[in-house]
């Protein structure tokens, strides 16, 4: 089993454009165009990827039922191999019942982008969603960017101090494009974190450093598609020399404890 941990996917309709805007947001060129789940499963097949948690981004609260909507039918079309990640906006007025409907129509977790959604990871807003799903839900959270204060490192942590019980995945190594500083605020926190969008920043001697800083059973493989290639991705991974239980905690056991499979 490995399990892509991190990937987004949007409507057909408007993939080419989804892409296309994340790739100026950040200023880097997509490796991948098409951004459907379907490309993604015909990318990752072949290079042995067996299991994909994908979601999607409300840039505004009137975005969320919809692209939830579409998650779940990306879940349902694909059984046992898609595992969808809803989303959720600190301006979307009832947060709990929109949690409520995700559990029933079958979502696993819940991702957010702060950056992409203008509202501080840590604001007051949020707290109930956080309370809501300790214990229950999986939060992928998207952590890190030099050029914002939306998800920073130290926010991370003050969710993690006020909801222990929370299972969080700070996406990144915890902080893109401020890895170390990560390191400062993460380290000895209760959280996982993945090696998406990473890699091909921190070099194979610094990556395999930050796994084992933070150590093996709390990290995740993840791709960011269509961002980087899922193949390429796990080709990088598979070349730092990392022992095959290093490997097996991040490609699927750590992954299958958080989804309790």
């Amino acid at each position: 089993m490995i399990y892509d941990f991190h990937a987004h996917i949007y409507p057909e309709r408007i993939a080419a454009r989804a892409v296309e805007g994340v790739g100026n947001f950040y200023g880097i060129p997509m490796d991948c165009k098409e951004g459907t789940v379907d490309a993604l499963l015909e990318i990752g097949r072949p290079a042995g990827i067996t299991n994909y948690v994908v979601h999607s981004v409300a840039t505004g609260a009137k975005q969320v039922q919809s692209i939830n909507d579409f998650i779940a039918g990306a879940q349902a079309a694909h059984p046992g191999e898609v595992i969808g990640f809803g989303t959720i906006h600190a301006d979307f007025e009832n947060k709990l019942a929109e949690l409520e409907r995700m559990e029933s129509i079958g979502l696993q977790g819940l991702k957010i982008h702060p950056d992409s959604q203008q509202f501080f990871v840590d604001d007051e807003r949020m707290d109930e969603v956080y309370d809501y799903l300790q214990g229950r839900m999986p939060v992928l959270i998207h952590c890190g960017d030099y050029r914002f204060d939306y998800d920073h490192p130290r926010r991370i942590r003050a969710i993690l101090e006020k909801f222990p019980n929370l299972t969080v995945i700070a996406a990144h190594f915890g902080g893109w494009s401020i890895f170390d500083l990560a390191v400062e605020y993460l380290e000895d926190m209760n959280c996982y974190l993945d090696c998406s969008s990473s890699m091909a920043f921190l070099g194979k001697r610094r990556t395999k450093e930050l796994i084992r800083l933070y150590g093996a059973e709390r990290m995740l493989f993840g791709s960011d598609y269509p961002m980087w290639s899922p193949a390429a991705e796990l080709e990088e991974l598979r070349s730092l020399g990392l022992t095959a239980e290093e490997m097996d905690l991040m490609l699927y056991k750590n992954a299958e404890s958080i989804l309790k499979r």
